[in-house]
């Protein structure tokens, strides 16, 4: 089969890997082939600290996902994450040689690649950079330029920077694995593309990828990012208060949290105790589950004021018509949807990454933990801004048009060469006669 797309999500928690290819009856949906898992080592904070552990855990996805899907893959599109994965505004210009001509693709392409001469941090590169509005000779304002006339071209840029470490660690332990990346993506920009919809992306709305231990946070409005920012806090924050408290072990309190955790209501009413087994020679504790609704809440609070805070610094919050979409693993804590409404005063609703899968497709993937993955073989074939695909169709048409051209033109002087050739012949033979 053609066409074959493999992402890897780097995670915390998990290391997922799918394998798949665009649907054949809807071009912007994903047919997944197979699919591996397994639990992440050599990880911390979304960065990998180990580089042999972390391969070996790559390498046990990657041959689960392969032997589920029966396809061999030597190339993956994967995720970069943690707090050093920033975002920033800049501001980009180019003077063209003539105002009589249109602005083309080409310009557009020279304005966005020589953004990335800029100079970032010590240590760090820039991973991408999205185009905002363009301004044409300091006054006409469009988020598409292409066709029109002017001199000075300028535009603002919102581009996402990584640690250079960062980035080298991921191609070693993806290398150690066998294979090598053709895409290396923001998680929370993955997540955006099997999340969101495009009537989402116009209206304006906040996606928030709720991870184990960072929380990535994107603004868009009108079809463009606006804003990315990252929280040191996720679902291992819960973990670790619910240890602390309770004065048991890590597993013991993730289980606690999976099984029992909510921040609903009903979960302040309704006691029981959930006996937990105690360590060698010593008895068992018992934890009540409305003890452990108070400590998942303050944590899920502050995490929720954070994230309210960053949302009232992007400078969007009254445009965010769509309101917030949370996802990721610790988004399927029950009541966390209501919390996010209730403090930021904005329609909240789960993401489910399903929105662009085939119809028929695997349920299990139909779950906020594994939407990264699923952004990330949706790259394969699916653009983060609308106007790359249109571009790059033009860009597509102009060259085919110029090589129609340039086989008649070659044509067109084949035989004009034939021509003159012949009536050279022509000329001497009838010189030789006289």
């Amino acid at each position: 089969m053609s066409n074959i797309i493999a992402s890897l999500d780097i995670g915390t928690s998990k290391i997922c890997v799918v394998i798949g290819t665009q649907s054949p009856y809807h071009d912007q949906k994903l047919e997944v082939l197979g699919m591996g898992k397994v639990a992440a080592d050599g990880i911390v904070r979304g960065m990998i600290v180990n580089i042999d552990k972390a391969a070996v855990a790559i390498k046990q996805a990657l041959q689960a996902a392969e032997e589920d899907s029966g396809i061999n893959i030597n190339i993956i599109n994967v995720n970069i994450a943690g707090k050093h994965v920033v975002g920033a505004c800049h501001h980009g210009s180019i003077t063209r040689d003539s105002i009589e001509q249109e602005i083309t693709v080409e310009d557009i392409q020279k304005l966005t690649h020589d953004m990335y001469r800029i100079v970032t941090p010590l240590g760090t590169e820039i991973i991408h950079t999205m185009p905002q509005e363009y301004t044409i000779d300091y006054e006409i304002v469009t988020q598409d330029p292409v066709g029109m006339s002017g001199v000075k071209l300028e535009a603002n840029f919102h581009i996402i920077t990584a640690k250079t470490h960062a980035i080298q660690n991921i191609h070693k332990c993806i290398k150690k694995a066998g294979v090598e990346a053709e895409i290396v993506m923001s998680s929370i920009l993955a997540a955006g593309l099997a999340i969101l919809s495009d009537e989402e992306k116009e209206a304006g709305v906040c996606l928030v990828d709720f991870g184990a231990s960072i929380i990535n946070l994107m603004v868009f409005f009108d079809s463009i990012i606006r804003y990315t920012a990252t929280i040191p806090l996720g679902g291992h924050s819960i973990t670790s208060d619910i240890q602390q408290n309770c004065m048991i072990m890590e597993r013991q309190a993730e289980l606690l949290k999976v099984k029992f955790g909510s921040v609903e209501s009903k979960a302040f009413t309704t006691q029981a105790a959930v006996t937990i087994p105690g360590l060698r020679n010593r008895p068992p504790k018992e934890v009540f589950t409305t003890n452990l609704a108070k400590i998942v809440k303050a944590r899920v609070e502050e995490i929720v004021e954070f994230i309210y805070e960053e949302i009232l610094r992007s400078g969007f919050y009254e445009k965010l018509v769509a309101g917030i979409v949370i996802t990721g693993g610790s988004a399927n804590l029950p009541g966390i949807q209501s919390m996010l409404q209730q403090i930021t005063g904005l329609d909240t609703r789960l993401g489910f990454p399903d929105e662009y899968l085939e119809e028929g497709g695997r349920k299990e993937l139909r779950d906020p933990i594994y939407a990264t993955a699923i952004g990330l073989a949706l790259a394969g074939f699916k653009t983060l801004d609308y106007r790359e695909a249109y571009y790059k169709a033009t860009k597509s048409v102009h060259l085919d048009f110029s090589k129609k051209n340039s086989k008649k033109a070659t044509k067109s002087s084949f035989s004009f060469t034939r021509m003159i050739t012949k009536t050279k012949a022509f000329l001497v033979d009838d010189y030789d006669d006289r």
